[in-house]
């Protein structure tokens, strides 16, 4: 239960800078009176601003700070829920919202909006319009239970029965199914995305391998024919050895060439030789004497005829020689034509060799592409097409989960639901809450039987069972409905401990339609209340109500501001 204690406030409508103060536990009735404009229900849009940050009255923000002073508008209520004690400081030029609790403020991280809620949801646990429904009755922009809107009507019955719980968790859970359809959304996208990948790469393993087996047939008939290539070549350069191997022109050559070198050298010692004889015959032709001794050349004629035989001699052994190199010539010639024929076979082994090393390298790396890397290029693809595969089945798996989860929350928003839980728990009241609009009413002689139906629609029938509506009666008949309603949601509060609070304020109820006997029915009401309630009455009437409550507070103006008469 909340138990209001007290309302200040300065700078504030028309209060002044220094504080106005109300205790609000301290009678348990108080009659408020003044004239017009005297500030009589600032005290209400005081404990309206301090708690929700808007007044109680259509008043915009800025016309609740005082026109004269313009600045430092402020206002503090305090009040205890059980053990904990609240303070909670509001104003205006300059901006100020504090939640104190315990003497320790509330921390203020979080946005000015989120605060607000803290307020609300977590500490009052009421929202603007229930607080006033429960709190306030009065002809000021009030809008009594009876004209609301269904919704509203609706959000006043669950907060005074602390069920606007189920209504928070039906938000969560449509957050929470948002949140699961949009990760179906995301796995269902996911999927179609594996699904497309899983037949790209089947194709592609289908491709590879239809592939993979046409390079494999290529490839062996290539390694067959280097294979047949490279017995042939073998074959050849096994001939080619053999003949190499049985050939001898190369010793042959180098006997020949020293035979060669050795006729080289006779013919130069036969020419040197022939030189030597040809000078003698041509001195023994030349000189009868010997220049030397100058003795008679004895024989001169025998001596030049043997001259020339030996010269004939030594011409026919050099034509000989000559002879014999000419053949040997010829021999080296054809040795020569052999050799030639020879180094071609040597370098056609050569080359051959190479061809087979080529071909060899070559069937090597054909053997290992067929042998592992056609084979590993599979092995890849297949592997990733099963972890594809994978990926799909946790996705349906997970899917799966997320469907289960959904139909869930959907069973538990159908008991959420307007229609739900809360319908019933609304039915289990109804009975108790028209029972006490009736009792309320008959206290306040205004004989009908009104009704409530789990849609918040109301049934009002007369003794004589005519049905009407609310809009159907007089404006004093009407506030008989309203007040009756007020305190049956009180009645309710309590009985809940929901939203149940010391502080009842009548804004000039008494003022209104009301006539005598619906004063006097009313005051009935208000003396019946029990000794946890506050209550002010606010009202022009300060003459026909003085002395029938506790106390009395008087507002005047003085200068332009409102005070209150000590």
């Amino acid at each position: 239960m909340i138990i209001f204690k007290s309302i200040k406030y300065k700078n504030f409508l028309s209060s002044g800078n220094y504080f106005t103060e109300i205790a609000l536990n301290k009678n348990k009735s108080t009659l408020i009176v003044g004239h017009n404009g005297a500030g009589k229900s600032t005290m209400l849009d005081a404990i309206s601003f301090a708690l929700f940050g808007k007044p109680h009255r259509k008043i915009s923000k800025n016309q609740l700070v005082n026109s004269i002073n313009q600045k430092q508008a402020v206002v503090e209520v305090e009040f205890s829920i059980g053990k904990a004690q609240f303070r909670i400081v509001r104003g205006i030029k300059p901006n100020v919202f504090e939640i104190w609790k315990d003497s320790n403020m509330i921390n203020q991280s979080s946005h000015a909006l989120e605060y607000q809620k803290i307020l609300e949801q977590n500490i009052l646990k009421l929202n603007h319009k229930s607080f006033h429904q429960v709190v306030v009755l009065g002809s000021s922009s009030f809008i009594p239970f009876m004209q609301l809107n269904a919704g509203h009507r609706r959000n006043v019955i669950e907060d005074l029965l602390d069920i606007n719980i189920f209504s928070k968790m039906n938000i969560i859970l449509r957050e929470r199914n948002s949140t699961l359809k949009e990760n179906i959304n995301t796995i269902n996208n996911e999927t179609n995305i594996v699904k497309s990948k899983i037949e790209q790469q089947t194709k592609y393993i289908r491709d590879i391998a239809a592939v993979t087996e046409e390079n494999k047939v290529k490839y062996e008939k290539q390694i067959e024919s280097a294979r047949k290539r490279i017995s042939v070549l073998q074959n050849e350069n096994n001939e080619l050895s053999k003949e190499l191997e049985s050939n001898t022109a190369n010793d042959e050559l180098k006997e020949l060439q020293k035979e060669k070198n050795k006729i080289i050298g006779d013919i130069a010692t036969i020419k040197q030789e022939m030189k030597a004889i040809a000078k003698r015959g041509m001195f023994l032709e030349k000189n009868d004497e010997c220049p030397t001794c100058e003795q008679t050349i004895e024989n001169k004629t025998k001596l030049i005829s043997e001259t020339k035989n030996e010269a004939y001699q030594v011409q026919s052994s050099l034509s000989m020689v000559e002879n014999n190199g000419s053949i040997i010539d010829d021999q080296i010639s054809s040795l020569e034509d052999i050799i030639t024929s020879i180094r071609k076979k040597t370098d056609t082994i050569n080359v051959n060799n190479r061809e087979i090393v080529s071909l060899n390298q070559s069937n090597d790396e054909l053997s290992k592409y067929l042998e592992s890397e056609v084979a590993a290029d599979l092995t890849g693809a297949r592997k990733d097409l099963e972890q594809m595969k994978n990926d799909k089945e946790s996705l349906f798996e997970e899917k799966l989960k997320l469907n289960e989860q959904f139909g869930y929350n959907n069973v538990i928003a159908e008991m959420l639901r307007d229609t739900g839980i809360k319908t019933k728990i609304i039915k289990q009241y109804l009975p108790t809450i028209n029972k006490l609009v009736n009792q309320y009413l008959q206290v306040l002689d205004f004989f009908v039987h009104f009704n409530l139906d789990e849609n918040f629609n109301e049934t009002i029938r007369s003794r004589h069972r005519d049905d009407f509506t609310y809009d159907s009666f007089s404006e004093g008949e009407k506030q008989r409905i309203d007040l009756s309603l007020l305190f049956t949601w009180r009645q309710i509060a309590k009985m809940k401990n929901s939203v149940a609070t010391n502080l009842l304020v009548l804004d000039e109820t008494f003022d209104s339609s009301l006539d005598h006997d619906g004063i006097e029915n009313l005051l009935k009401i208000l003396y019946t209340l029990d000794e946890g309630s506050n209550t002010f009455i606010i009202s022009h009437k300060g003459d026909i109500l003085d002395g029938k409550f506790e106390s009395k507070i008087e507002f005047f103006k003085d200068r332009n501001f409102s005070k209150i008469k000590n």
